[in-house]
């Protein structure tokens, strides 16, 4: 058996990803080359680690198995790394971090620009996520910190407050659910919506809170990010639920009504998380200290 670091990271990054094509381009190879390193390693063992579909790839039991050894010895490789970094000039570090779409979007630019620019031997391995997925990782030892949503389980991992990020319904002043009360959740949905993108973070969640519902969200277009999706409301364009922050952060030019959202869902709380926060290695407990700091 004669696997290389760069082969534990692609079978990974392959896992992560959910086919060979976007784990070898995360890897930085090509289709190829990942390819043939991923038949090099089944033929070492002579067996399959991947399952091919239609879909993509899902780990064998050896697969599986692979995967909690490769996240151990990678994981050790890097704190080698950080713990060599002060004997030699230029070793970098990396901390892998994962947030959902208003943590990586309202709250994290700058407070990363300016960790960065203070350290510059470390580089971060940054990628959204619903939050689900992002605790997920946290227990399987697949990212070093992780910034959720409060509406998820985080049993087995520790948890620091980060940002309150409650969610508002917004829409143009000439909607019909403009006047009178507040509507609830389940008013809105019998109208159209302007969504972000399908695979955000919070496009997700919304979904899942309609189906709650008994209800699907009726998207007539869809946004890379919360500045679309906001402009395009206040044309017109239907009703969208985004987070007050980014309202906040917003000079509008043109009149948009906003409502709180009393459902528990919306009032959400974003939280810190990792499996522990005394076993980070010491770059990934600097850039938690940052984020600490409001």
């Amino acid at each position: 058996m004669h696997f290389d670091l760069t082969d534990l990271r692609l079978y990974l990054n392959i896992l992560d990803t959910g086919n060979i094509t976007a784990g070898a381009a995360r890897s930085h190879l090509s289709l190829a080359a990942a390819s043939a390193r991923i038949r090099a390693m089944e033929a070492s063992l002579g067996t399959e680690f991947l399952q091919r579909g239609r879909r993509g790839v899902t780990p064998t039991p050896a697969g599986k198995a692979l995967a909690q050894h490769a996240r151990v010895l990678l994981q050790q490789a890097e704190r080698m790394q950080q713990d060599l970094a002060e004997y030699a000039k230029g070793v970098k570090g990396q901390v892998r971090l994962l947030c959902n779409t208003t943590a990586i979007t309202e709250y994290l630019p700058e407070l990363l620009a300016d960790f960065l620019r203070e350290h510059p031997n470390l580089d971060i391995d940054l990628q959204e996520l619903p939050s689900t997925r992002i605790t997920h990782a946290l227990r399987q030892g697949a990212a070093d910190l992780g910034i959720v949503s409060d509406a998820v389980d985080t049993h087995a991992l520790e948890t620091l407050p980060f940002r309150d990020d409650p969610l508002v319904l917004i829409m143009p002043p000439s909607h019909p659910l403009a006047d009178g009360e507040p509507p609830t959740f389940s008013d809105t949905l019998q109208h159209d919506y302007v969504g972000l993108a399908a695979n955000s973070a919070l496009a997700v969640y919304l979904e899942e809170q309609a189906l709650h519902a008994g209800m699907r969200m009726q998207i007539r277009i869809r946004a890379e990010g919360f500045d679309g999706v906001i402009r395009m409301v206040a044309r017109g364009a239907g009703l969208a639920i985004v987070p007050l922050a980014a309202i906040q952060r917003r000079a509008l030019d043109q009149p948009l009504k906003s409502f709180s959202l009393n459902e528990d869902w919306a009032q959400r709380k974003l939280l810190l998380c990792a499996r522990s926060f005394t076993g980070l290695p010491g770059y990934a407990r600097a850039l938690l200290e940052a984020l600490l700091i409001e």
